[in-house]
C-alpha cells in the first residue's frame, strides 16, 4: 500500500503563510480537508507556518495511531488551546492523571447504570413533548440542545438544571462558537484580553457558577445520589485525598458538554436529513407503530428498534459530531514509511473517511438500510468512528446511542418536523459539527396514526 521508507514530508498542498492569513483552513476545513483527500490520497502533510502536520485518511493508518502507537502520541493543539474552558477533564488531560480520571468516571457509564438512564431520558422527552403542539415552528437544535441539557444533568449529576438550561445552552453555543475559529485558538493566547477571550471567560464563568452551586450542594447533604457526580465526590486517592472542587469542575464541564452538544447536533442532523427523505421517515414511521404502538418506548424495546438505530447509525456517519481528529506525537517514529518527529501533528477526519467511496456505495446518500446484515463487520476497523477509538475513545458513545435512539422514536411517533422554507442550514465545524444557522422546522402532527394502522390490519384481515 505504501513504500517502506521515505526520507521526507508526504507532500501536500503548500499553503504557507500567505494562503494561511487568507484562511482556507479556518472559513471551511470540512472542504478543504475534503480537497486534500481527494488530491493527495491516503497520506498528506500540512504546513502552517512551521507546524508541520501528517493528514491521514486510510483505517489501518487510523489504527495505527489510535490503537498501535496510541502511547506514542498525545491530545492535538485545538484541545489543548481549549484547555482553560475544560481544564484537566477527561478529553483534555494526559498521561496518569486522565487514566485515573479514566477510572474513577468508568463506573458511572457501566452498561448495567446506563441502563438505568433510559427512563429518565423518556421522561424528559415527553416533558418537552407536552409542550408541543401540531403547526408550530421551532428551532429543532435548540429544542435538542435544551432536552439534552437537563437529561444529562439529571442522569449524571442527579440535578434538575431545567432553570439554567437557556443560560448554559446560549454560553456553550458561543463556547463552540468561538471555537471554530481555529487561528484564533491556536495562535492567539487565552490570556491575551481580545474581545473574544473576554467573551469565552465570560461565558465559562456562567457555567462554572451552575456547576460549583451544584457541587456545593451535594457536599452540603453528603448524599449518595448514585450519579457521576457522588461516585467522583466519594472517590479518593491511595494518599486518602479526595477531588477538589476545581477537579470536580473540570469533568462537569467536559460532561455536559460531551453529554448533551454532541447527542444534539447529531438529533438535529438526523431531523434535517429525514425531511429531506421521505422514504426513510415512513420507513421509520412504520417500524414505530408496528413495535410501540400508542406507547413510549422503553429500553427493551431497542433491540426490536433496528431501523431507528440504523438511522442514527447513518446519520453519524454523514455528520458525525467529532468530524476531525489531531494528536501530537510526543516521541518520533514512522508512519507509512514517513518519519514523524516529535512535537508534529497528526490528523484524520471523520468527515472524509465517512464518505470515502472506497468503503460505502452511494456515499454522499442518506441510507440507514446500508447497515442493515452488519454492515460495520465487513468494514475496516476505523472506517467509521464517530467516536474515536482506542483507549481514549469517547467513555459516553453508549449513553449517547441509547439517548438519541430514544429521544428519537419518542418524538417520531408523534411529530413529523418539516423543514422551513429557505432557511439555511449549513455545518460548522467547531469542536463539534453542528448547524451553523439551526434547523428551523415546523411541526406536524402524526395523530393517532398506530391506532389507525392496527385498525386498517384488523379490517383487511375481516375482509379476507
Amino acid at each position: 500500500m505504501w513504500r517502506a521508507t521515505h526520507k521526507k514530508f508526504p507532500p501536500g498542498p503548500s499553503d504557507g503563510l500567505k494562503r494561511w492569513s487568507l484562511g482556507p483552513l479556518n472559513d471551511n476545513p470540512l472542504e478543504y480537508f475534503t480537497r486534500v483527500a481527494c488530491e493527495y490520497g491516503d497520506i498528506a502533510g500540512l504546513r502552517v507556518l512551521n507546524f508541520k502536520t501528517i493528514f491521514i485518511n486510510h483505517p489501518d493508518l487510523i489504527e495505527e495511531v489510535l490503537v498501535t502507537n496510541a502511547r506514542k502520541y498525545s491530545k492535538g493543539r485545538v484541545l489543548r488551546a481549549n484547555r482553560h474552558v475544560f481544564g484537566e477533564g477527561l478529553l483534555t488531560s494526559e498521561g496518569d492523571f486522565w487514566l485515573r480520571q479514566r477510572r474513577l468516571a468508568q463506573p458511572a457509564f457501566h452498561r448495567l447504570r446506563i441502563a438505568s438512564y433510559a427512563a429518565t431520558m423518556v421522561e424528559y422527552t415527553q416533558r418537552m413533548l407536552n409542550g408541543w403542539r401540531g403547526g408550530e415552528e421551532r428551532d429543532a437544535h435548540q429544542e435538542m440542545m435544551r432536552l439534552t441539557l437537563q437529561i444529562v444533568g439529571k442522569t449524571l449529576f442527579d440535578a434538575d438544571v431545567e432553570r439554567d438550561a437557556p443560560e448554559v445552552g446560549k454560553s456553550l453555543e458561543l463556547l463552540l462558537e468561538i471555537g471554530a475559529n481555529f487561528r484564533r485558538t491556536i495562535f492567539v493566547p487565552h490570556w491575551l484580553p481580545t474581545p473574544a477571550n473576554l467573551r469565552v471567560k465570560r461565558e465559562v464563568a456562567q457555567i462554572e457558577k451552575i456547576l460549583y452551586r451544584i457541587i456545593g450542594e451535594r457536599r452540603a447533604t453528603g448524599r449518595d445520589a448514585g450519579d457521576l457526580l457522588s461516585m467522583l465526590l466519594s472517590a479518593q486517592d491511595q494518599d486518602g485525598s479526595r477531588m477538589t472542587d476545581r477537579q470536580l469542575r473540570d469533568e462537569a464541564i467536559t460532561l455536559f458538554l460531551a453529554g448533551h452538544e454532541t447527542t444534539a447536533s447529531t438529533l438535529s442532523w438526523t431531523w434535517w436529513l429525514l425531511a429531506q427523505n421521505p422514504e426513510v421517515e415512513a420507513k421509520l414511521h412504520a417500524e414505530l407503530d408496528a413495535v410501540l404502538g400508542n406507547r413510549a418506548p422503553s429500553l427493551d424495546d431497542l433491540p426490536r428498534l433496528a431501523y431507528t438505530g440504523h438511522v442514527i447509525t447513518e446519520s453519524l456517519r454523514l455528520y458525525p459530531a467529532a468530524w476531525g481528529m489531531a494528536r501530537l506525537a510526543v516521541e518520533d517514529h514512522e508512519i507509512a514509511g514517513y518519519p514523524v518527529t516529535k512535537g508534529m501533528g497528526v490528523a484524520m477526519a471523520q468527515w472524509v473517511v465517512h464518505r470515502d467511496p472506497r468503503w460505502y456505495d452511494a456515499p454522499q446518500e442518506f441510507l440507514p438500510e446500508r447497515w442493515e446484515n452488519d454492515l460495520w463487520k465487513r468494514l475496516p476497523r476505523f472506517a467509521y468512528f464517530p467516536f474515536g477509538g482506542g483507549p481514549r475513545q469517547c467513555i459516553g458513545n453508549a449513553f449517547a446511542l441509547m439517548e438519541a435512539t430514544l429521544i428519537l422514536a419518542m418524538i417520531a411517533r408523534k411529530f413529523r418536523l418539516r423543514l422551513v422554507a429557505n432557511h439555511p442550514v449549513a455545518p460548522l465545524a467547531s469542536i463539534t459539527l453542528r448547524p451553523r444557522h439551526g434547523v428551523r422546522v415546523t411541526l406536524e402532527s402524526r395523530g393517532n396514526n398506530a391506532a389507525e394502522a392496527s385498525f386498517s390490519r384488523k379490517q383487511s384481515a375481516v375482509a379476507d
